[in-house]
């Protein structure tokens, strides 16, 4: 009992960790960085857009292709280090094995229709659904392409084998465009659902 005690970090009269120093402070870090992407990355989408239509300038970063470049540049390595520390320590603890497996075909079609018929329960926020399950490791592999087929759209000459990769220049931009759409839409609904269900932000805050 002492043992387990010390493990979840809980005594008399305390919540339980659930989330350690390391998640929460990559996490935040994480969030600001992709924001910044995202906002200097339509930016730069403006300056040279994939399909018709533009971003509203209120809602971009950078003023134009130049600043926009730098703010991008600059978040780029801020995910990157810090998604590697995340990676790295995820790995290293048996976190992401044991918050995100299994994820089974049958178990997220049963949660999915659990939520959509707000029946299903968030009780035990320590315990991830089969959906968050999935949605989680599904960011974690768009965020690891989209700094790839960033850095392919960077230095396409430099990096041409990672280029070619994703099937050449032109590829990589709508290889990159797609993940940032991706990451966005997982951004709006963990928003809805942390607004939702407000102790799950504020154990992002406080750990427990």
């Amino acid at each position: 009992m002492a043992a387990q005690v010390a493990i979840d970090g809980a005594g008399p009269g305390r919540r339980p960790l659930i989330h350690p120093g390391w998640v929460r402070v990559t996490h935040w870090v994480n969030a600001i960085a992709m924001l910044v992407m995202i906002g200097s990355g339509w930016q730069i989408f403006n300056a040279s857009p994939l399909f018709d239509f533009m971003f509203p300038k209120s809602v971009t970063l950078g003023g134009w292709l130049a600043g926009a470049l730098l703010w991008h540049f600059a978040a780029m390595w801020v995910l990157a280090v810090n998604g590697l520390v995340y990676l790295a320590l995820g790995f290293a603890t048996g976190r992401f094995r044991r918050k995100l497996l299994p994820i089974t075909p049958g178990a997220v079609i049963a949660d999915a229709k659990a939520a959509l018929t707000f029946q299903l329960s968030h009780e035990d926020i320590s315990v991830y659904n089969a959906v968050q399950k999935l949605f989680y490791a599904g960011v974690i592999v768009c965020a690891v392409v989209i700094v790839l087929s960033g850095v392919a759209i960077w230095k396409p000459v430099q990096f041409q084998e990672l280029t070619a990769l994703f099937g050449g220049y032109d590829t990589a931009r709508w290889v990159h465009f797609a993940m940032m759409a991706a990451i966005v839409g997982f951004l709006v609904v963990h928003v809805l659902l942390a607004l939702l269900v407000p102790k799950s932000l504020r154990a992002m805050v406080t750990g427990r």
